[in-house]
C-alpha cells in the first residue's frame, strides 16, 4: 500500500479516511436505529409500561455519562483512533445481540447499557478524528457529513425495523422482534469491517509519517500532528473566517500552554454552556421521539411499519439539512441557525402525536409525516453546529475533551429525560413525553437568545 508523502497537507474534507468514517457510521447507526425502536416493541411484549420504557431508554446513557470525559481525554492522547472506532462497532453488535436474547426487562437494561457504551466509543472517536485532522474551514463540512451519516442510519434503521416487524399485530410478533434485533446487531457490527485496514491518506499514516511537535498540555508527546497543532491558533493563521476564540480570551496564553482540559475549565469558556444545553435538548428530543413514537402509534392503532416510515422521514430531512450545512453557514450565522433549530423543532415536533390522534387513518399519517419532515430539518442542524462551534472555541489540544464534555451533557439528558418522560407519560400518555422534550427545546432556545454574542457564532 503506498504511503503518503511526509510533507502531506492536513487532511481535506474529501480525503479517503473521511469517507471510510462516514461509511462505517452509516452501518453502525443503521443498526443502532433499527435496534432502539424495536426494543420498545419488545418491552411492550413483556408488558412494560411507559415508565419501564423510560428506565430502559435511560440505561442506554448511564455508563457514557460517567466515562465520557475520560474517553475524550483518551481520544486526545491515542494515536490510532481507528481502534476506538472498531471497538465501538463491536460493542454495538454485542449490545444488539444482548437485546435479542434478553429474557426480560433486566436483560434489556443491561444490553441497552452495552449498546450505549459502544455508541459513545464510536461517536467520540469519530468526532475527535474530524476535529484533529480537518482544516479549520472544513470543520462544518466534516461534522456535517459525519452527522449526515448518522441521519442516514436514523432513516434506514426504522424503515428496516418496520418492514421486519410487518403489520401482523401484537400476536405472534415476538419472533419478528427478535429477528429484527439480530439483524440490527449484525448491521451495526458490520461497520467495523470498514475500519480493519487503513487506507492511504488515513489519519494513522499521516501521524506516523509527519507527527509534528507535541501539542501543549497533552500527556503523550508523540500524538500531535500538524493539523491539530495548526488549528489551535486558527485566528492568527487566517484559517477559516472565524476571529479569535473564546478560549483564547479566557485562558490568556492558553494557545501556548492550555494545561489540563478539566470539565470546569471547559465550561468556563464563554458561550459553551449554552451551546451544550442546545445539543443536550436536541439529542434528548431525538431519543424520546425514537422511544415513544412507537408507543404513541401502538396506543392509536398505527402499525410499526408506519411508525418506522415516519421516523425515517424525520431522518431524511436531517440528511438534507446536514448536506446543506456548509452553504447555510456561509449565508447565516451559527447563532441564528441554532435559534431556528431549537424553536423550529420544538414547535413542529410537538404536533405529530396530535395529528395522529385528531385525523385517524391516512390523513393523520400524511400530516404527521409533513410535520416530522419540517421538524427533522430543524433538528438536524444543531448537532454539527454545536460540534464545530465547540471545536473552534477551545485550544487545539482540548478538542477531544471538549467534545466529550458535550457528549457527557448529552448523556446526562439521555438519562434524565427518559426518566422524566416516563413519569410524565403516566398521566399524560406517551405523547406527554414528546411534549416535555419540546419544552426543553424551547428552554434551550431561550437560553441561546439570552447568551451574550460571542466571536465564534
Amino acid at each position: 500500500m503506498p504511503r503518503p508523502r511526509s510533507d502531506a497537507a492536513p487532511a481535506q474534507g474529501r480525503s479517503p479516511w473521511l469517507w471510510v468514517l462516514v461509511g462505517a457510521a452509516v452501518f453502525t447507526q443503521t443498526g443502532l436505529n433499527l435496534l432502539r425502536p424495536v426494543t420498545s416493541y419488545k418491552l411492550l411484549d413483556f408488558g412494560a409500561d411507559a415508565t419501564a420504557i423510560g428506565i430502559a431508554t435511560a440505561a442506554y446513557a448511564v455508563i457514557p455519562l460517567v466515562v465520557a470525559v475520560w474517553m475524550g481525554r483518551l481520544s486526545d492522547r491515542v494515536i490510532r483512533l481507528r481502534f476506538l472506532l472498531l471497538a465501538g462497532a463491536v460493542l454495538l453488535g454485542l449490545g444488539g445481540a444482548g437485546l435479542a436474547v434478553a429474557p426480560g426487562l433486566a436483560g434489556v437494561i443491561v444490553a441497552s447499557t452495552v449498546l450505549g457504551f459502544g455508541h459513545l466509543l464510536f461517536t467520540i472517536a469519530g468526532q475527535s478524528s474530524i476535529a484533529r485532522y480537518s482544516a479549520p474551514h472544513q470543520l462544518d463540512a466534516g461534522f456535517g457529513w459525519f452527522t449526515a451519516a448518522y441521519s442516514t442510519g436514523q432513516l434506514l434503521g426504522p424503515l428496516a425495523g418496520g418492514l421486519l416487524l410487518g403489520g401482523g399485530g401484537v400476536e405472534g410478533r415476538a419472533d419478528a422482534v427478535n429477528l429484527a434485533l439480530w439483524v440490527g446487531a449484525v448491521v451495526a457490527a458490520a461497520g467495523g469491517l470498514l475500519l480493519i485496514a487503513p487506507l492511504p491518506g488515513s489519519p494513522r499514516d499521516r501521524r506516523t509519517e509527519s507527527p509534528g511537535p507535541a501539542a501543549p498540555g497533552t500527556a503523550d508527546p508523540g500524538t500531535a500532528d500538524p493539523a491539530a497543532q495548526g488549528t489551535g491558533n486558527r485566528a492568527q493563521s487566517g484559517g477559516g473566517d472565524q476571529p479569535p476564540s473564546g478560549a483564547d480570551r479566557v485562558l490568556s496564553g492558553a494557545a501556548a500552554d492550555p494545561g489540563k482540559p478539566t470539565v470546569w475549565r471547559i465550561l468556563r469558556i464563554p458561550g459553551l454552556p449554552s451551546i451544550m444545553l442546545g445539543a443536550l435538548s436536541l439529542l434528548a428530543m431525538l431519543d424520546i421521539l425514537t422511544a415513544f413514537l412507537p408507543v404513541v402509534g401502538e396506543e392509536l392503532g398505527v402499525g410499526p411499519e408506519v411508525v418506522g416510515f415516519l421516523l425515517a422521514m424525520r431522518a431524511g430531512a436531517s440528511i438534507v439539512c446536514r448536506s446543506m450545512l456548509p452553504w447555510l453557514v456561509r449565508r447565516f450565522s451559527r447563532r441564528r441557525l441554532m435559534l431556528w433549530c431549537l424553536f423550529g423543532a420544538g414547535v413542529t415536533l410537538a404536533l405529530p402525536p396530535l395529528a395522529l390522534a385528531w385525523w385517524p387513518g391516512l390523513a393523520g399519517v400524511i400530516v404527521a409525516g409533513a410535520l416530522l419532515v419540517v421538524g427533522g430539518f430543524f433538528l438536524g442542524i444543531g448537532q454539527p453546529l454545536s460540534m464545530s462551534a465547540i471545536s473552534q472555541s477551545v485550544p487545539g489540544s482540548w478538542r477531544g475533551s471538549a467534545l466529550a464534555v458535550r457528549l457527557m451533557g448529552n448523556r446526562a439528558g439521555q438519562v434524565a429525560m427518559p426518566l422524566l418522560a416516563g413519569l410524565v407519560a403516566a398521566p399524560w400518555g406517551p405523547a406527554g413525553a414528546i411534549w416535555l422534550s419540546c419544552a426543553l427545546l424551547g428552554w434551550a432556545g431561550w437560553a441561546e437568545v439570552r447568551r451574550p454574542r460571542s466571536d465564534t457564532t
